[in-house]
């Protein structure tokens, strides 16, 4: 292995939003075309040496019966798969809430992964929601409070179709990042909701979490979609990506491959996915294991 090797590479889509439905055309959502456009990035990452796939949420616009094509689709994936819902993953019928998780072949809802030498911190942006937990679930109740809260304040992402993670979790990703950096880790996080720079688009608790994550030496990089439009920002030495919405657009793919280098992360985005070259910073670069 040379300096120069990439040590982690991770196939990502974001937002494939697939249904049996016409085009949304005021927000240019094309939602039959989703399964040629997965089907272009499937084969495209099946001629790479990938150590796991990426699905960031949103894999269906709704109807639990469309997740079906997608899940077979994503089933001729070669590496691993890490899948994680979206918020309209959840809009199925309400006994069918429960199997969403189970559904994509998750151990939990937020959860960690080794993978490479790297920690991958799955979380769940989605816990507390007007849409995701079951009907009479307590948390339902807590999303209407804090989504009041939100609009009495004025905030941008004061949406019903955001959402927000529970205390509990909270402390679960620092004690995550902590092991991480006790053990000299480094450690990305994956989520469907943007948590920096601020927008209209960001998970609830954006501002805390931000602080906590670029507060950790381990962190190089919180990976997201669900803004459609895509977006990217750098703070303390982590990297802030989002993916743009493989949904969008009629013929216009978007899908990327992100490789980790001792010294930068490199994103080959597909379509309407950027490139781009991300430096890190040099507390966090890896150390060069030679061979």
């Amino acid at each position: 292995m040379t300096a120069d090797n990439p040590r982690l590479r991770l196939g990502i889509i974001a937002d494939p939003q697939y249904a049996d439905r016409d085009p949304d055309n005021r927000l240019d959502r094309h939602f039959r075309r989703s399964l040629s456009k997965l089907r272009e990035a499937v084969d495209h990452f099946n001629t790479e040496p990938l150590d796991a796939v990426v699905v960031l949420g949103d894999l269906i616009d709704r109807d639990f019966d469309n997740l079906a094509p997608v899940l077979a689709l994503l089933e001729e994936v070669q590496a691993p798969r890490i899948l994680l819902p979206g918020n309209h993953d959840f809009l199925v019928a309400p006994h069918l809430l429960p199997g969403v998780h189970a559904a994509l072949g998750m151990p939990a809802p937020y959860h960690e992964l080794r993978l490479a030498g790297f920690r991958l911190l799955v979380t769940d942006g989605n816990e507390i929601s007007l849409f995701a937990p079951p009907v009479g679930d307590p948390r339902r109740d807590e999303a209407e409070s804090r989504l009041a809260a939100l609009k009495a304040k004025g905030a941008p992402n004061a949406n019903d179709w955001n959402a927000g993670i529970s205390d509990r979790q909270e402390k679960w990703i620092a004690e995550r990042l902590a092991a991480a950096e006790a053990s000299g880790e480094r450690v990305i996080l994956l989520g469907h909701y943007p948590i920096y720079p601020p927008s209209d688009h960001a998970l609830w608790d954006a501002e805390r979490l931000t602080d906590q994550v670029t507060a950790s030496p381990a962190a190089l990089a919180w990976l997201c979609g669900h803004h459609h439009a895509g977006n990217y920002a750098e703070r303390d030495g982590v990297h802030f990506v989002n993916f743009c919405g493989m949904v969008d657009t009629e013929e216009t793919n978007a899908f990327a491959i992100l490789s980790v280098f001792p010294d930068r992360i490199e994103i080959s985005g597909q379509g309407r996915e950027p490139s781009r070259r991300l430096l890190l910073a040099p507390s966090k670069a890896l150390e060069c294991v030679l061979s």
